[in-house]
C-alpha cells in the first residue's frame, strides 16, 4: 500500500506552480514599489495616484497568481524539500520589497523609538511622544497606545537602536520576523510526523501561503516572530518522551525526569516569549499544559507537569516585563487594536447590521460594541469547552487501535499529539473569528497549527485564499470600499453557520437518530 505521506516526483503541474507563483511574487514586488506602503503617503490612495490603476491590476493579478499557485498544490508538494525551495524561490523577492499590505511596520518602529527615547510606549501614543517618523504611521494608529508585549517592544527597540534610521530600523525589523518564520519553518516537519500529518502537505500549505510571502515577510508583521516562538515550543512538547518508569536505573531515570523538566520549563519560556510578542498566543497554553503530560492525562499529572509548564511560561513574562521596566502596562493597550469597525469580523459585522437596521428606523442602537463583547463571552465559553472536549478525548484514548475523535488507523501516542495540536488550532480559528477585528496576517496562526494536524484541508485554506486578497500594496483594507454590503454578507454567513451547527446537532423531524 502506497504511503499518501512519501514524496512523489515532480510533475509538469508542480513546476508551472512554482513559476507561476514566482511571477505572482515578483508582481507584487513591482507594484510594491509603484504603490506600496511607502513612508509619505499616507493620505493619497493607491488608485488615486498617477500609477494607480497599473499598481492595482499588478497587485490583483501577482495575488492570484500566488494564490492560485498554492491552491493547487493544497494536498500536497512532491517532498518537504520540494516545498522549502519553492517557498523559498517566492519569498526571495519579497525580501526586497517595499511594506506590503499594511503600514504596521513604521508603528513598530515608532513604538520601539519611544520605548529607546524612554518613553512608555503602553502609557502614550507614538505622536505625543514625537517619534520622527510619525508621517509614516497610519493615522489611525497615531495615537493609540501599544497593544504588543514587552519582549517584542525590547525587540522594536533594539531595531531602532542598532538601525540608526527608519530604513535600518525596517531592515531590521523585517530581519527579526524573517528569523522568526525559518524556526517556525524548520518545526513544521517534526510537528507533521508528531501529528502523523504529510510534511510535504504541512510545509507547502504555510510556507507557500501567500499571506506569509506578503504579510508576514514583505509586511515584516510581529506575528512571524510570535510564531517563531510557539511552534518551537509546541513541538518540545508533543515530542517529548514519556516519564520514565521506576526500576534499578534509579540514576538514569533521575536524569530522565531531570531532563523532561528541563524541557517543560524551556517549553514554557518559548510559549511565555510568544504571549509577550502578542497575546493572541495565550490561547494555546491551556492545550500546551495537555501535551505536557505524556500518556493519558490525570489530574495529579496536570497539575505536575502543567504546573512546570506554567513556571516557565510565567517565568518569561515576568523576566522581560522587569527587563522593560514597563511591568504589565501593555494589557491595557491590548484594547486599542480593536478600534477599527470592519466587516471581516463576523461579531462586528452582526452589529454592524444591527446599527443599519436601527438606522432605517431612525434609531442609533450603537450595536458594534454589544456584539462584540458577546463575541469575547462566547470565545471564552468556547475555549473551555473545546479543552474539556479535548481532555475527555484523551483520556478515552486507552490503546493504538482505538482512539476517539480522531482517525482509528492511527497509534494512540499520534492520536493524542493530533488532538491536542487540533484543539490548539482550532482555539486560534475561534479567537480569529470571534475577536473585535479581523486583518488578514491574523488567518496565520490558525494556519500554522492546523497545515500540522487537520486531515481535511479546504476549510482553512479557502479563507487563508480569500484573505489574501482583501488588503492592497498600500495597506488599504479592501473591506471599507464595501462597509454595508460585506456586512450583510457576514451576517448571512454567519446566520448560517449557525443554523448548520444547530442541525447538525438536533436532527430533523423524520430523520432517524444514531443509536
Amino acid at each position: 500500500m502506497t504511503d499518501p505521506g512519501a514524496a512523489r516526483p515532480a510533475c509538469l503541474r508542480d513546476r508551472a506552480a512554482r513559476h507561476i507563483g514566482l511571477a505572482g511574487a515578483l508582481l507584487l514586488v513591482v507594484a510594491g514599489y509603484l504603490g506600496g506602503a511607502l513612508p509619505g503617503a499616507t493620505t493619497i490612495r493607491v488608485w488615486n495616484s498617477g500609477t494607480g490603476p497599473l499598481t492595482v491590476v499588478l497587485w490583483l493579478v501577482g495575488t492570484a497568481a500566488m494564490v492560485g499557485a498554492w491552491w493547487v498544490l493544497r494536498e500536497g508538494a512532491p517532498s518537504a524539500r520540494w516545498a522549502y525551495r519553492t517557498a523559498g524561490l517566492w519569498t526571495f523577492p519579497l525580501l526586497f520589497s517595499a511594506p506590503l499590505g499594511s503600514r504596521d511596520v513604521y508603528s513598530y518602529a515608532c513604538q520601539g523609538w519611544v520605548y529607546a527615547d524612554g518613553g512608555d510606549p503602553y502609557a502614550i501614543g507614538v505622536a505625543a511622544a514625537g517619534c520622527p517618523w510619525l508621517d509614516a504611521v497610519a493615522p489611525v494608529w497615531r495615537d493609540t497606545p501599544a497593544p504588543y508585549g514587552p519582549f517584542f517592544v525590547l525587540l522594536a527597540a533594539l531595531a531602532v537602536v542598532l538601525g540608526g534610521g527608519l530604513v535600518g530600523t525596517m531592515v531590521l525589523l523585517r530581519v527579526l520576523a524573517v528569523a522568526g518564520l525559518l524556526v517556525a519553518a524548520l518545526c513544521l516537519p517534526g510537528l507533521a510526523r508528531a501529528a502523523g500529518v504529510p510534511a510535504r502537505r504541512a510545509t507547502w500549505l504555510v510556507l507557500a501561503c501567500p499571506l506569509v510571502g506578503v504579510h508576514l515577510v514583505a509586511g515584516a508583521h510581529n506575528d512571524a516572530v510570535m510564531l517563531g516562538l510557539l511552534l518551537p515550543g509546541l513541538l518540545l512538547l508533543v515530542r517529548r518522551p514519556g516519564r520514565p518508569a521506576a526500576g534499578p536505573g534509579r540514576l538514569r531515570s533521575g536524569r530522565a525526569v531531570a531532563l523532561s523538566a528541563a524541557r517543560l520549563l524551556v517549553a514554557g519560556a518559548l510559549l511565555g516569549l510568544a504571549v509577550s510578542v502578542k497575546a493572541t498566543a495565550a490561547v494555546v497554553l491551556p492545550f500546551a499544559a495537555l501535551a505536557a503530560v505524556p500518556g493519558r492525562p490525570t489530574l495529579p499529572a496536570l497539575l505536575r507537569d502543567g504546573g512546570l509548564l506554567a513556571v516557565g511560561v510565567l517565568g518569561a513574562m515576568v523576566v522581560t516585563s522587569l527587563l522593560s521596566g514597563l511591568g504589565l502596562g501593555w494589557i491595557g493597550g491590548l484594547g486599542s487594536s480593536g478600534e477599527t469597525v470592519q466587516w471581516t469580523s463576523p461579531p462586528t459585522a452582526v452589529g454592524m447590521v444591527v446599527d443599519y437596521a436601527g438606522e432605517l428606523v431612525g434609531r442609533q442602537l450603537g450595536a458594534v460594541p454589544v456584539a462584540r463583547a458577546v463575541g469575547l463571552v462566547l470565545l471564552a465559553g468556547f475555549l473551555v469547552y473545546l479543552w474539556w472536549r479535548t481532555w475527555s478525548a484523551l483520556r478515552a484514548v486507552d490503546q493504538a487501535d482505538q482512539t476517539v475523535g480522531v482517525d482509528s488507523s492511527i497509534d494512540a501516542p499520534v492520536a493524542e499529539r493530533r488532538l491536542v495540536l487540533g484543539g490548539a488550532g482550532l482555539a486560534l480559528v475561534a479567537t480569529v473569528v470571534l475577536a473585535p477585528v479581523f486583518h488578514p496576517w491574523y488567518a496565520t496562526w490558525p494556519l500554522a497549527v492546523l497545515a500540522v494536524t487537520a486531515s481535511r484541508t479546504a476549510w482553512f485554506v479557502l479563507p487563508c485564499a480569500a484573505a489574501s486578497f482583501l488588503a492592497l500594496p498600500d495597506g488599504t483594507n479592501v473591506a471599507r470600499l464595501v462597509k454595508a454590503p460585506g456586512a450583510v454578507a457576514m451576517t448571512v454567513l454567519v446566520l448560517a453557520a449557525v443554523l448548520w451547527v444547530l442541525l447538525r446537532r438536533q436532527p430533523l423531524p423524520g430523520r432517524p437518530t444514531r443509536p
